[in-house]
């Protein structure tokens, strides 16, 4: 399928890495250019050289903090009149919500509910204005299942997701979806991570961690970030402008429920 966005441009943030790299590899091949950002800029030039190698479009790679106002500041002066936004940031560590004091709220709510907003509030003007806009915020499948151990994240993205929910009812009379995408257990560093941890507390291999998690999964595997990186991509497309204030959830059918 032709998604009809070539010579859009985009901004997808973390993208150095995981899921936030799947999704710009995947627009850069439907021939979208792009501005990408993280924080680590040896990672994040690596993945814009790798692009720009295999896609041959224009990549630039803007280190900065995504969560603080001068690292906006500075993508958006990269690409103030972006067609695409995909909005992505590191989750919040897992705990005790006991442990958590004032300043872990303020961290988890400033990257994951007000960095994206204050960046759709940089665009969606602009994109209603020009008459074509999509927005995808990367958030968790926890928002659809809330994780006890990650209340940090379940609070922060399902605030953005509520605030999502009504605005984009008021942008795509103009061609301007927003659109959430929730992942599940995909085969990433973050997830390795938390394999990690979980071995050492059972007291096991790693790779019988790894098993043990992808046996509890309907689809029995992890997915992999090129998945996520098509689905974001069609949501982005053309064709999928009739959708709009949705939280698409990508888990392999872990979550159970039918709604």
């Amino acid at each position: 399928m032709n998604l009809n966005l070539q010579g859009r441009k985009a901004i997808v943030c973390a993208a150095s890495k995981g899921l936030g790299r799947a999704c710009a590899f995947a627009l850069a091949e439907e021939g979208v250019e792009l501005v990408i950002n993280a924080r680590n800029a040896e990672a994040l030039e690596q993945t814009a050289a790798a692009i720009r190698t295999a896609t041959g479009v224009r990549v630039v790679a803007v280190p900065a903090d995504i969560t603080t106002e001068q690292g906006r500041t500075k993508v958006l002066a990269a690409c103030p009149e972006p067609d695409i936004l995909v909005t992505n940031a590191g989750g919040p560590p897992a705990g005790d919500f006991r442990d958590w004091d004032e300043q872990a709220w303020h961290d988890a709510l400033d990257a994951n509910m007000l960095t994206p907003i204050f960046l759709i509030k940089a665009v969606v003007d602009g994109m209603m204005a020009r008459g074509f806009g999509r927005i995808v915020n990367i958030t968790s499948g926890a928002v659809k299942a809330p994780i006890a151990v990650l209340g940090l994240s379940n609070g922060a993205r399902s605030g953005l997701t509520g605030f999502v929910a009504g605005l984009a009812r008021e942008t795509v009379a103009r061609n301007v979806t927003i659109n959430g995408l929730l992942p599940g257990p995909f085969d990433t560093d973050r997830l390795h991570s938390v394999v990690a941890a979980e071995a050492e507390r059972l007291e096991i291999t790693p790779n019988e961690a790894r098993e043990r998690r992808m046996q509890a999964n309907p689809a029995k595997r992890f997915g992999r970030p090129d998945e996520f990186g098509a689905a974001c991509a069609f949501l982005c497309s053309e064709q999928a402008g009739f959708i709009t204030g949705q939280n698409l959830l990508l888990d392999g059918g872990q979550y159970p429920g039918t709604f």
